[in-house]
C-alpha cells in the first residue's frame, strides 16, 4: 500500500492532521483496495520561508484576512 507525503506549512493542528490522514486513509483504500493498516502517511511542516512559489517565498505573501467574528 501507499505512503503519502504531506507537506504543509506550520501551523495546523494534531486534530486537523489526524482528519486529513483518516481521510486520506480512507480514499485510498477505497479506491486501491487493501487495508487501512497499509496505508501511511507522513507530514512535512514547512515554515513560510522555506517555501516559494514563482520565485516568491510565502512569507513575503499576504495573508487572507481572518473571518470577523459575529458580536
Amino acid at each position: 500500500m501507499p505512503t503519502l507525503r504531506v507537506e504543509l506549512f506550520q501551523g495546523r493542528t494534531p486534530e486537523q492532521k489526524r482528519e486529513l490522514a483518516q481521510a486520506l486513509t480512507e480514499a485510498c483504500v477505497r479506491v486501491l483496495g487493501g487495508s487501512a493498516d497499509g496505508v501511511d502517511v507522513l507530514f512535512f511542516d514547512i515554515a513560510r520561508h522555506d517555501w516559494a512559489t514563482g520565485g516568491v517565498p510565502w512569507s513575503e505573501v499576504a495573508r487572507p484576512a481572518a473571518p470577523a467574528t459575529p458580536a
